[in-house]
């Protein structure tokens, strides 16, 4: 099959040093900067801006006013010599703002493959974004946050810097995320506390009835029992609760988490209910 070719618009800059794979797109006023590498087949739609130490990998979608690879908004940089790293099949929709990392958070802000980065989200310094994620308007990272894969952050959710957000968790739209969030659960409301399990998105994944009723159980001893975690944690060994690797994973999450772990806001049985839909 004939390689396409690359095609960059007589109004874009392409500064001398930058590295364009076979099949790139280029639209017109975009500017690429000199330390840039962009991997096969990506488009990049007019007047967006690729800067600094990036790499953006195959068949990326960046759209128009997209600030990919400034400088930190961290008044801690210091001109370090740090990268924004991307991988293959991300959509970055207008306005979306990446930054690369910093000598304080180990200098590389890595984003996966098959993300969605809708209009207006922002991602900082040093965060780490796994696959298959979604981070709707308005969605904002603050520094060194860590999102598994398969999360979706919901529109103007701000998520503070050093938080994790576990695999196939749900942060709901407007919620102010302070702490951590663990896999396969839902997040929502200021201060943000757990609302039962992400299921909509487990069944999405294909996840089995039983992983989800594993998970149910555990998530109930775990956040609904009102034992400590150790205490709870020991509960479902004993029980033996941690069958699947889901629920090993949801486990050592909450165990590791060293911000303090989201748990439910608690008003009574009815509540209690709501939050295993």
């Amino acid at each position: 099959m004939k390689e396409r070719e690359t095609c960059i618009h007589a109004s874009a800059v392409v500064m001398r040093g930058a590295e364009l794979d076979a099949g790139v797109t280029v639209g017109p006023y975009t500017v690429i900067g000199p330390r840039v590498r962009v991997g096969r087949d990506t488009w990049i739609g007019p007047h967006a801006v690729v800067e600094g130490n990036t790499v953006l990998g195959k068949s990326n979608r960046v759209f128009q006013f997209a600030s990919v690879g400034a400088i930190p908004q961290d008044l801690k940089y210091r001109g370090e010599d740090s990268s924004l790293t991307i991988g293959d099949r991300n959509t970055i929709r207008e306005f979306a703002t990446l930054n690369p990392g910093t000598e304080g958070g180990g200098m590389v802000t890595r984003v996966g493959n098959g993300n969605l980065l809708m209009v207006y989200s922002h991602v900082a310094h040093d965060c780490q974004i796994g696959d298959h994620t979604i981070l709707a308007n308005g969605a904002s990272l603050g520094g060194h946050v860590t999102l598994e894969d398969h999360v979706v952050v919901g529109a103007l959710v701000g998520v503070h810097q050093f938080v994790r957000v576990g695999e196939s968790a749900f942060l709901g739209a407007g919620a102010m995320v302070s702490m951590d969030v663990p896999p396969y659960c839902r997040a929502v409301g200021d201060r943000a506390h757990l609302y039962g399990l992400n299921v909509p998105g487990l069944k999405r994944r294909g996840f089995s009835p039983s992983v989800i009723s594993e998970l149910r159980r555990g998530y109930r001893t775990l956040f609904l029992s009102g034992l400590p975690l150790r205490e709870a944690v020991r509960r479902i060994r004993e029980n033996g609760g941690l069958q699947s690797p889901e629920m090993r994973r949801l486990v050592a999450f909450a165990e590791g988490a060293p911000r303090g772990v989201c748990r439910p806001r608690r008003r009574g049985p009815t509540e209690d209910a709501e939050h295993m839909l």
